[in-house]
């Protein structure tokens, strides 16, 4: 147990060490507000300045609370920030995606739920719809059960302000992403049926597995080639593959999770070139995303 007469030195490293416990939430917090690992990063390591100035002038009982709030705070300045420069963005923006094989998978059940499965590749794409006081209002309760007090603390406003946020959000949400179950052996499936077909070019095999309505974005970061607007339809969406198959040889495309679902990597000379999430819905998909962006792949790595 600590004791109020801290040294500096002791103080440092009862901070460090309760820091570094909470740290792995801290990163999912502020990864599912911002959309980027290196923004969340950022964030992170700015809290610990922070936390250690903080501590000096008063002794912070409650680390893991204390860090959370300063966390949220700065992660809602920064996508602020982010948001005027996303309008510049040359092209659709989309959010950096987490990349695993199985066995790099997080084997913490409480880590896969919050990591995985609640901040998707699909889920943060939605979340770029909300206003940065919505969706950080939706992140912090809904996603990491903060009380709406403490909410409010981060948001600025009062408690029934960011309940209002939060529902607003949640019925955004809602409406940007089917509510249809799938297993995720049957999402691996459709996605191995989809690259079957993208390697084959076989273009009647893609209209089989593609909703109807499919949308299909592309993120190139004004670096890469890559379509500016989205591609709707499954006709348009099945030639605009079979092309892009057409262009790129010497591929090796690989089956991994994307945000906890599976997905596509694709890699030249050992190299990651693209990122596909597929969101697939009732045995077929309704969203293909393509990052080729390079400053967006240069934290993905994959083992030969």
């Amino acid at each position: 147990m600590s004791t109020p007469f801290e040294t500096p030195i002791m103080a440092e490293e009862r901070l460090a060490g309760e820091f570094s416990a909470a740290r792995p939430r801290l990163i999912r917090i502020a990864y599912a507000v911002v959309g980027t690992h290196a923004e969340a990063e950022d964030v992170v390591s700015d809290c610990w300045l922070r936390l250690v100035r903080a501590n000096a002038q008063t002794r912070i009982e409650d680390v893991g609370a204390w860090t959370t709030v300063a966390v949220a705070r700065h992660a809602l300045d920064s996508l602020r920030s982010a948001r005027v420069r996303r309008e510049m963005y040359v092209g659709p923006w989309l959010p950096e995606p987490t990349v695993h094989t199985t066995s790099q998978a997080p084997q913490d059940p409480a880590d896969r739920v919050t990591l995985d499965e609640s901040v998707s590749f699909a889920l943060l794409v939605v979340m770029e719809t909300l206003s940065p006081a919505q969706r950080t209002a939706w992140v912090l309760h809904d996603l990491f059960s903060m009380p709406f007090q403490d909410v409010a603390t981060v948001v600025g406003r009062t408690p029934a302000a960011v309940r209002q946020l939060a529902a607003r959000a949640r019925k955004q949400v809602a409406a940007g992403i089917p509510h249809i179950d799938i297993d995720v052996s049957s999402h691996r499936a459709v996605v191995e049926a989809f690259q079957a077909a993208a390697i084959s070019g076989n273009v009647d095999a893609l209209l089989t597995i593609l909703d109807p309505q499919v949308v299909l974005t592309s993120d190139g970061g004004g670096v890469v080639s890559a379509a500016r607007r989205p591609v709707s339809g499954a006709d348009k969406v099945s030639r605009f593959i079979v092309g892009l198959r057409n262009k790129v040889t010497q591929l090796d495309i690989r089956i991994m999770d994307i945000n906890g679902l599976p997905g596509l990597v694709m890699l030249h000379a050992g190299n990651v070139t693209a990122v596909v999430s597929l969101s697939v819905s009732a045995s077929t998909i309704s969203r293909i995303d393509i990052l080729v962006a390079p400053t967006k792949l240069a934290n993905v790595h994959v083992d030969a």
